[in-house]
């Protein structure tokens, strides 16, 4: 009778028990600071979310910065309306729909304002050397109208910054502005959540009890 499995038996439970752990960890938050902004990047199952609130307001709304890629080999949809954030005391604020936004920019909010957010936008985005998205604003912005009365410039600038709902196909990524109704206030402290259509999860919150990691100031 061969008795030589039981010892590669032992070594190979021995390994299953040792390295098993590792394999089931939640993701880790990545936190850095890019331009003053605090970036926080999560990636689960080839899917990477990065968001960073800007300091500004529009209107009643808060704006976070959203850059989503996909790594993954199938088609993934992502929206403003996948976003939640969490504030310390206890309010959910749900992602507005990006034509909302831009017909709210577009009665209500100036073209000074909406030019401020746009100068302040790609200060964030020009100014990151992580994100590089291939459908984001810089082509959105290429394709906004840049002439006419000011409130169409208004509209056109709204539009270009709005994350608004992409398809992305593998390899794709793309950023954007996603707004909350926050009583014209900036977030302030506090979590993200997004639920895709898909069913996937990137829930902040869950993945900083487990320890952020610094990547380091850039």
């Amino acid at each position: 009778m061969n008795r030589g499995w039981w010892p590669r038996a032992c070594v190979g439970l021995l390994f299953f028990l040792l390295f098993f752990p590792f394999f089931v960890l939640p993701s880790q938050v990545i936190e850095f600071t890019s331009n003053g902004l605090r970036y926080q990047t999560l990636s689960r199952d080839g899917l990477t979310l990065m968001f960073a609130p800007l300091s500004l307001t529009v209107r009643e709304f808060a704006v976070l910065q959203i850059s989503f890629s996909n790594g993954s080999h199938r088609v993934h949809i992502v929206k403003p309306a996948d976003f939640y954030y969490y504030t310390v005391d206890g309010r959910r604020l749900r992602g507005t729909p990006a034509p909302t936004v831009i017909e709210q920019l577009y009665n209500k909010a100036g073209r000074r304002e909406v030019m401020k957010l746009q100068r302040a936008y790609e200060k964030a985005l020009f100014g990151n050397e992580v994100i590089r998205s291939n459908n984001g604003y810089e082509q959105r912005r290429r394709n906004a109208l840049a002439s006419g009365p000011s409130g169409i410039k208004a509209a056109a600038a709204a539009s270009a910054i709005s994350f608004v709902r992409t398809e992305l196909a593998p390899g794709d990524s793309t950023d954007g502005a996603v707004f909350f109704r926050n009583r014209g206030k900036p977030l302030g402290p506090g979590t993200l959540r997004a639920e895709l259509e898909g069913g996937e999860l990137f829930d902040f919150s869950r993945a900083l009890s487990a320890g952020p990691l610094a990547a380091g100031d850039r």
